[in-house]
């Protein structure tokens, strides 16, 4: 049996608990440049009617990696510790790649916001990140918030995207609608009622 673990933690990072005592978290130990992959997910992928029977240590260190698909650390090492921060300084790259959103100094906690992946409500959570920008809840709707859509730009996991991607089309097509009927009162306004007779 291999000893390898699920997932790849960049030898610039470290697991370790964090400060607070509550935890574990993935720290930089030496400058990481912006763009650079920091870890990769891997693991046993489940399907949304058998992850969300499986004890909450393993739902907890997952991620999710398409609608109602999630991925589990199947042997858990430190790159599966990777935290959510509403102010985050790592973004994904694909499906499960991680990687810097700007440059990280040395004793940095590494974290992703989880409205990168999540669009499910599996791991909803008062947040504590301590962050000026926090949310105060994360949930698995958060990926909706145009704000979140806008700064995370390019840091979606794929299926998010292609989410974010429909509803845009959605509201573009409504819009169009919604002009085309004001055009065409304005048309009829402007036409003698006999034609509608």
């Amino acid at each position: 049996m291999s000893e390898q673990l699920s997932s790849y933690l960049f030898p610039k990072l470290q697991g370790r608990p964090k400060a607070d005592g509550i935890g574990n978290g993935i720290f930089a130990v030496a400058p990481i440049k912006k763009g650079e992959l920091m870890a990769v997910f891997g693991g046993v992928v489940y399907e949304w009617d058998t992850f969300i029977h499986l004890p909450e240590r393993e739902r907890s260190l997952c991620i999710q990696v398409e609608d109602r698909l999630f991925l589990v650390p199947d042997k858990i090492g430190e790159g599966d510790y990777v935290n959510h921060s509403c102010n985050p300084n790592a973004g994904l790259s694909g499906q499960i790649g991680l990687v810097a959103m700007r440059d990280i100094q040395p004793g940095e906690e590494v974290c992703f916001d989880y409205a990168m992946s999540d669009t499910m409500p599996y791991d909803e959570f008062e947040c504590g990140c301590g962050q000026k920008n926090c949310r105060g809840r994360v949930s698995g709707n958060d990926w909706q918030k145009p704000e979140l859509q806008k700064r995370y730009a390019g840091f979606f996991a794929p299926h998010v995207q292609r989410r974010i991607d429909a509803v845009r089309a959605h509201q573009r097509m409504m819009a169009r609608e919604a002009r085309r009927a004001k055009l065409r009162g304005y048309a009829s306004a402007a036409l003698p009622k006999s034609l509608y007779e």
